[in-house]
This record gives C-alpha cells, structure tokens and sequence, in this order.
C-alpha cells in the first residue's frame, strides 16, 4: 500500500522517487559490483582502523597491476580529494589514471545513497559542526538546556532531530505511544515524553543503564519544578510531566510480535499504567479488569519450566485456568493500543527485528530505525557472527519466529541474487566514519601512522606463532608518537610474546616505508563502506515493500557528526 510521507521542516526524504522495480534494480547492480570487488571489502579491518593482513597476505599485489603506479605516490590529500570525497569538483591528477580504476570509483559512488541533504552537499566533506553548535561546540541552541544534561554533543543532535521526526509520524498516524527500543539513558526516551509530550515506552537490555536513565528522569522533573518556580518559560522546555516508562527486557529476534505486545504490557503494568485499548471504544480498562491481565502476563512470561529451566514438553490437555488464561492473553494481544515503533541505532539484528514487528504487528503504525553495528548482523553463512548477544532466556514455545530469518538478506529479491553475500568483513568495514576519514587525510594527521604499524607487527607475530591469526591487540594509547619498537614492546605481551622479541630493523624499515601503500589500499576498501550499507538498507525497504508497505530513508543527521545517519521511516495506512 503506498504511503506518502510528509517531513518535518529539516528532513529531506530522497529514495521516494525510487520506484519497486527501481529499488530491485538497484540491488541488482549493488550486488553485482560488490561480488566483483569483494577482495577488497573482504580485507580485514578493525575498528582502530588498522589493516592486519596487508603484508602477511601481500595485498597490495592483489590489486590490478596497472592501478598500482598511479596511486602508490599520492599524497594524503590527494587520496581523499580523488578517491574518497565523492562531492571533490576540482580533481587534479598527477598521472593518467587507467579507466577501470576511474569506473571503480565513480560507480562506487554512484551506487551509494547519498550520506547529506541537498542543503549539506556541496561544501567540503567533514569541515563544518552542525549550526546548532557554532555558539557553544558543546551545546546545541535548539536542544532546551534541561535536554542537554549528561548528554554528548553528537547524542544532543541525534535526539532532537529524531525526535521531531518520531513527533511528526505520530501526528500522521494519530498514535500518542512511542515504544523506545534499546533506549540505554533513556535521553530520547525523555526528549519525547518530556519535551514532544508523548506516551513512552523504553526498553532497555542492559539493567544499569535502565537505572541511570530513571535517576536522569527525576533530575529533570526535579530541574523543570525549580525552572517553573522562576518562571523561566522558552519553546525549548518541556511541555509534558509524563514520565515515561523504563523497563529492563530483552527483545528476543527470535520471538513473535505476540510476544513482545505481551513484553510491553508487562512494562505497563510494572509502571502501573492501564493503556487505552485500540479500536472503535477505546475504554480505558477498569482496575480490577487491569490487574487480572497483568498477572495472566506476568504469570505466562515466565513459562512452564522444569527443575532445570529448560521447557517442558511434557503433553497434558489445557484445564480450565489455562484455557481462561490463554484467552486473556488473546485479549492483551488484541486491545494493546496502537503506537510508533523507534530504535535509534539499534544493534545488529535488534533493527531487522523491529522492522519485522512492524510488519506483522496490527498496533506498530509507524517507525523510525536508525541502524548501527552491522558485523553483528545474523546472516545464513554467519549465523553467530564475534560479538553477538545471546538471547538470555528461551521464548515459550508457539512464540517463535521463524528459524530461517536472518537479519540479513530480509527480502526475498535480494536473498534470490547472485553475489549478495556480505562477509563479516564488509560489513564491520561498513560501520566506518568516511568523513572522519577524510578529515584525517587532508590534515595529514600523524594517527595515520598506525595503519602500517599493526601490519607490520602482524608480520613479525605470525613468523613467532603462525596459529595467531588477526590476534586482538586492542587499541595502544597514542601510538603514533610512539617509534615502532616501542609500539612493537606494548603490543607483544598481549599476545603472549615477549616484549624484546628480535625485530629485524632492515625488514622493519622496509615495511614502514611503505606506509603510503598501507593508507592507499585503506581507503580503496573505505570506499566500498557505503556502499555496503546500501546494500544492506535497500534490503530492508524492499523487504517492507515486499510485505505491502513504502518507505523512505532520510539521510537525518549530520555525517560528520554522526556517521550512522540514515533513518528508515514507514507507516501504515489504516484499513
């Protein structure tokens, strides 16, 4: 069903004019240019931007011969201005290109969904903070001074614009809830209760950070109180004392849309707060009917267990409690009231999952998703990618959602392509900041210098022990101020070898020389990031199109701010 979005005054919607057939043809070519270059988004990248296997593996002689020669001697502004900056006008170059590294890069970013919005492009990539924070590079001016406590720069910008976006979906789908996934402090979770004077749910995973973000709430009622006693009254205050609602849970990928409209009740009744029920009554439920539902809820969460915890499989017909239950659950399912779905960037499979409830849930009539941490993602070849939470309880059984869903491919088109595999690699590779990337480059920044560093001690760490292969040596506080030998004698020990292992001096010189080589073949792979992630958000407007439902992808906040900045914005037209 096609649905027309309209934006908040700042957001700039740019794939509308992308057609069904359009989207499909665009992952067709995405997939295609990616399996051709795989080798290069394959490389192995960790996020202190470090290249391991560049010497161990002889990378740079993977690379077609006649792409070496032209870009072994350019300086590091020069690789960002004719590699990198897609938006670069005045490209000189200090030798003739070959066309096929020419098509490499403009076909790059030609496929790549543009990461600024009409009023951003043109200036120059990573030189400019948002106009919020050129009075005060701490404070944004148009974030109230009671939003802005215990809360980063980066995070202020975030919420804000997020947060009128959420505001304005909920006006479009005449919802008053927002249920706020993986929520951490809970600073969106208060921008919308407090100051856009919504209904709030938020969940949260981790315990600690629910109750910080409790702690937070009441020192902002306690602020809001002292400024009403002065009087001090501007647009930018709250306009709410609903305080929203914070609960620690774990939205299971692998349960039922039943199952979380069950979690987010359990919420409810936790914080005491009877919901209005959707539909033509909507009655507010009467205490005692109140109750009764949340004890059948708090009662069925915790499942049929045996001693061991593990379920029970024993077979028994339903008395007559747990037919009256189950039918009380039904009602729960039924009359939970609509609301808008938002996960500012939720990890891994936690985006795939919320986009999945809002396709089978009747009450999700909205939602903003904001994705992060790729590599995390589920994928059929990679089902346990490094990093994966577990799932810290089972989900009852009939709760399940299907076992083959992964969180990506999620559409079926892409899952049917040829070539549409994302290793580990590229998708961790896809998490990197481009235009902080850049920056460094034109300022030349001697942080630089790590690159080849961590290659070149891999070298000297597989010739000691062959089996440490990409062995984790975390990040060397100020690295590149250090000589080699020195970084050599911190990084040793953390991998179990001794801090005065024998390093051939000739061998090391050789290799750091080669420094140009190590940032060049860097920023070939950088340059396919975007378009990986692409790959991976065009999958999922085509799974919501596939499933009757138009998206949009707003490129929301400032890239050189924050380099997660597309949201995916859907509703659903009420039938």
């Amino acid at each position: 069903m096609s649905v027309k979005l309209t934006a908040a005054q700042d957001v700039e919607m740019f794939t509308s004019s992308l057609a069904a057939e359009e989207q499909r043809e665009l992952a067709r070519r995405l997939t295609s240019f990616l399996s051709q270059y795989s080798h290069l988004s394959d490389s192995y990248i960790i996020f202190v931007i470090h290249l391991q296997e560049f010497f161990t593996e002889d990378l740079w002689h993977t690379l077609p011969t006649s792409w070496q020669p032209v870009l072994q001697d350019l300086s590091y502004p020069q690789i960002a201005d004719l590699l990198l900056d897609a938006k670069h006008a005045d490209r000189r170059y200090p030798s003739v290109w070959p066309l096929s590294l020419l098509a490499f890069r403009a076909t790059a970013h030609a496929l790549a969904f543009p990461r600024e919005c009409r009023r951003q492009r043109g200036g120059v990539s990573g030189s400019v903070k948002p106009e919020e924070f050129l009075e005060n590079q701490s404070q944004s001016s148009l974030l109230g001074h009671i939003f802005r406590k215990h809360v980063k720069p980066k995070k202020q910008h975030e919420i804000r614009k997020l947060g009128t976006l959420v505001k304005g979906l909920c006006e479009q789908t005449d919802c008053s809830r927002v249920v706020d996934v993986g929520s951490g402090q809970g600073h969106l979770t208060r921008f919308l209760s407090f100051g856009l004077g919504l209904s709030v749910t938020a969940i949260e995973a981790d315990h600690t950070l629910v109750t910080m973000a409790s702690k937070f709430d009441g020192q902002l009622v306690w602020a809001l109180e002292k400024d009403k006693q002065k009087q001090n009254f501007s647009s930018l205050v709250p306009v709410s004392h609903s305080s929203p609602r914070h609960v620690a849970g774990w939205v299971n990928p692998k349960a039922s849309w039943e199952a979380f409209i069950e979690q987010l009740w359990t919420a409810d009744c936790v914080n005491e707060d009877p919901p209005t029920p959707s539909g033509p009554s909507k009655k507010r439920l009467r205490g005692s009917e109140y109750q009764e539902r949340c004890h059948v809820v708090q009662t069925s969460s915790c499942g049929s267990t045996d001693s061991h915890g593990s379920e029970s499989t024993s077979q028994h017909q339903p008395s007559k409690n747990e037919s009256e239950e189950s039918s009380a659950v039904e009602n729960i399912q039924q009359d939970y009231p609509d609301f808008v779905l938002t996960g500012l960037h939720a990890c891994g499979d936690l985006s795939a999952t919320l986009l999945r409830h809002f396709v089978s849930c009747p009450h999700v009539r909205g939602i903003t998703s904001v994705a992060c941490c790729y590599m995390k993602i589920t994928t059929r070849e990679n089902p346990s990618p490094p990093g994966l939470v577990e799932c810290p309880t089972l989900p009852t059984p009939g709760q399940e959602s299907p076992p083959s869903e992964f969180g990506y491919p999620m559409s079926s088109w892409v899952r049917g392509l040829p070539g549409h595999r994302l290793s580990y690699k590229a998708r961790e590779a896809a998490c990197h900041a481009i235009e902080d990337y850049i920056r460094r480059l034109r300022e030349e920044s001697e942080l630089l210098r790590t690159h080849c560093y961590r290659a070149a001690l891999e070298s000297f760490i597989r010739d000691t022990r062959p089996d440490l292969r990409r062995a984790g040596i975390q990040t060397i506080k100020k690295a590149h101020l250090l000589e080699f030998t020195e970084y050599a004698c911190l990084g040793l020990p953390r991998v179990g070898l001794p801090p005065g292992l024998p390093l051939d001096p000739e061998r090391v010189e050789a290799m750091l020389k080669q420094q140009g080589r190590v940032v060049v073949y860097f920023s070939l792979s950088l340059l396919l990031a975007p378009v990986v992630e692409t790959l991976v958000l065009l999958d999922r407007m085509i799974y919501l199109q596939e499933n009757g439902v138009d998206s949009q992808l707003v490129p929301l906040f400032d890239p050189n701010f924050s380099p997660r900045n597309f949201v995916l914005v859907a509703l659903k037209a009420r039938g």
